[in-house]
């Protein structure tokens, strides 16, 4: 039994404390002014944590930041709230990237100077982000500022509101060209889910068909889920004869993103985006001469922010929309109440990494 603290609440945290390795600790969690208490509910595995589970960080990385509590994808409900506009026993989806100023309660204006320079929370210097040097999802009382956790509107179910936070990072990153996006081609590099809720977010969100978006993949299994879309086995596509594009969106990420970037390159209009998710370890040759020749603009985007939340779950309100990014979903979730069951859930994602996502029903 948990005890009641004054101004303060414990939680049963799993955290990873060296590679394969997680334990069930206590943590001790202050409750700031204007902060609330959420218990999680769902959670989804990304590929993030599993680098971090399986030791394929930097090891300055995981010395830096282990012991910590995985899982960033996920929602919950309030238990204890600081704040006048939420309530206990709502429903909401959690804002992994905490701004300096929030935890601070503040503002943006005296916060750090990318904040100052107006420059997006995605970017604070002074920022938190859950499951990446701070303790995540997995524990169950989580304290975070009332702005990082966003209401979920009652004809969205869990599963479809878990996909929320992968959702939100492509709509950071559409955001940043969504003013070429009306009449712009785009191009899509990478079948698995991050391409995958990029590609329906484009198709959804902008109104891009067969006619202007294409994706690219190496998995035809994987590729054929992208119906909305025109599609090609990037073995086999002629890039360098291949219908030009005004944006591509690489999101292939690990050791592919080397060959996605550069077909990117060879695919854009001169003058194109190319727009950068896909994470990876390892430093990335690129064709310069051709962004130079072509004038390329290249845009890294990762994280997301609270108004990238509210865009995205108001667009889940479309029944079309839901029933594309249910292909994500899984035939079952895997139950876990005691910290054996998150290391047997993180052992199979790690073994099996599946093209659907791996969803956890937490039970504290």
């Amino acid at each position: 039994m948990l005890k009641e603290i004054k101004n303060a609440v414990q939680s049963r945290a799993y955290r990873l404390i060296q590679a394969g390795v997680v334990e069930e600790t206590i943590l001790e969690h202050p409750i700031p002014k204007g902060h609330v208490v959420v218990e999680p509910a769902l959670g989804s595995i990304c590929h993030a944590d599993l680098r971090y589970y399986t030791g394929q960080r930097r090891p300055e990385a995981m010395a830096n930041k282990l012991p910590m509590a995985l899982i960033h994808e996920g929602i919950g409900h309030i238990v204890h709230s600081e704040a006048a506009e939420l309530a206990p026993g709502q429903r909401v989806v959690i804002v992994p990237n905490i701004p300096g100023y929030l935890l601070d309660g503040t503002t943006a204006e005296t916060c750090c100077p990318v904040c100052q320079g107006g420059l997006g929370s995605t970017y604070c210097a002074r920022g938190r982000f859950l499951a990446s040097g701070t303790d995540g999802i997995a524990q169950s009382r989580l304290v975070v500022p009332a702005a990082c956790t966003i209401p979920v509107p009652d004809d969205i179910p869990d599963d479809i509101a878990v996909l929320a936070e992968l959702c939100s990072v492509s709509c950071q990153a559409l955001g940043r060209v969504k003013h070429l996006l009306p009449t712009a081609r785009a191009a899509v590099f990478g079948d698995g889910p991050v391409g995958f809720l990029t590609a329906a977010m484009l198709h959804h969100v902008y109104g891009l068909n067969s006619d202007r978006l294409q994706v690219f993949g190496a998995i035809e299994e994987k590729l054929n889920e992208f119906a909305f879309a025109s599609r090609a086995m990037v073995q086999d596509y002629d890039f360098e004869n291949g219908s030009g594009v005004d944006i591509a969106v690489e999101c292939t990420g690990g050791r592919f993103s080397e060959s996605a970037i550069n077909q990117a390159i060879e695919l854009l209009n001169p003058g194109g985006v190319l727009l950068l998710m896909g994470v990876t370890e390892d430093l990335v040759p690129i064709n310069t001469r051709d962004v130079l020749e072509k004038g390329i603009t290249l845009i890294g985007s990762s994280r997301s922010s609270s108004e990238d939340f509210i865009q995205v779950l108001q667009a889940m309100r479309n029944p079309a929309y839901r029933t594309t990014l249910s292909r994500l979903l899984p035939e079952r979730r895997h139950q876990v109440s005691a910290v054996e069951h998150f290391a047997e859930a993180m052992n199979e994602a790690s073994v099996h990494r599946h093209w659907k996502k791996t969803v956890l029903a937490f039970r504290w």
